[in-house]
């Protein structure tokens, strides 16, 4: 599935200044140089579904620490995926896939803050993220004129992207617990109905031409639940109706999985994005910078 097509770019209207940097972070950070995140390929979604199993297990993990050892260490971590992210200006496996990592922990950690501290019950969680995934979604195309992946050539839309991706994993563990728990499906029956659920997009592109841009991020909503659930399932007690293979372990074995995948991708590169002509980006504008 590919965000190469629709919702065409359009000039921007953002009232920020056109060479797309964002306030005080642009003083800190370089302006990309070209495209900051991968072709979509397969290699992406099987990353990022284990990438969101393991940030669920990894956050459950750090709930054992407390709120403020936990929730520390999970902000640290996410600092440093932006602070590794944002300092390069093309696209770095490694980088890349850390800050996923870090966002799928930290989304984590804020949605069940809200649920488990706040206390609003899954429903609402799921409702509050949905309208914040809108709102940014909304101000996105407002501004920038496009949602396409292949637009990310701009600091500013980068973090649009990246405050997309925040609000996609936090509104996917609300979704996920709100079926396994409020629905009663449990944890496998969850990670099976999201498992069907992921096909209709990329059925929908494919057959009835659904734009692709949504049908992109359609998809990507789905990865967070579905890998969601069977990280809880495998980890969970089985009078939680998992398997009881526990959260320290289960965030282990997926934490293991994305390294050697991302390891393969920063290797072989075979998700560096095209340009028309049919070079990489990273070709077409020569020998990459440090950093």
């Amino acid at each position: 599935m590919s965000s190469s097509k629709g919702l065409r770019p359009k000039a921007s209207r953002s009232p920020v200044p056109n060479d797309g940097r964002v306030p005080v972070v642009g003083r800190f950070f370089p302006a990309p140089v070209t495209a900051k995140v991968p072709e979509i390929i397969f290699a992406f979604w099987v990353v990022k579904i284990l990438t969101t199993a393991g940030g669920e297990a990894t956050s459950d993990y750090l709930k054992s620490w407390g709120n403020i050892k936990g929730g520390g260490a999970e902000v640290a971590v996410f600092v440093i995926g932006l602070v590794m992210q944002f300092r390069t200006r093309r696209y770095r496996a490694f980088a890349y896939w850390f800050l996923a990592y870090a966002i799928a922990i930290f989304g984590t950690g804020v949605s069940d803050f809200l649920h488990l501290d706040v206390k609003i019950p899954y429903g609402g969680t799921t409702l509050l993220w949905a309208v914040i995934l809108s709102a940014i979604f909304w101000s996105w195309y407002h501004n920038e004129g496009t949602l396409s992946i292949h637009s990310i050539t701009t600091q500013r839309r980068e973090a649009f992207y990246w405050a997309t991706v925040f609000a996609t994993f936090a509104l996917g563990t609300a979704l996920g617990d709100f079926t396994a728990t409020s629905l009663n499906l449990g944890y496998l029956g969850s990670g099976i109905l999201f498992g069907v659920v992921i096909l209709l997009p990329a059925m929908a592109w494919w057959r009835f031409r659904l734009n692709s841009v949504v049908a992109f991020w359609m998809a990507y909503v789905t990865t967070r639940p579905l890998g969601a659930s069977f990280a809880d399932y495998i980890s969970r007690t089985r009078k939680l109706s998992g398997i009881d293979f526990g959260d320290g372990p289960t965030a282990v074995v997926f934490a293991v999985a994305v390294f050697v995948l991302v390891t393969y991708l920063a290797l072989a590169r075979p998700d560096i994005q095209q340009t028309v002509d049919g070079s990489s980006t990273g070709d077409r504008l020569g020998a990459p910078p440090a950093g």
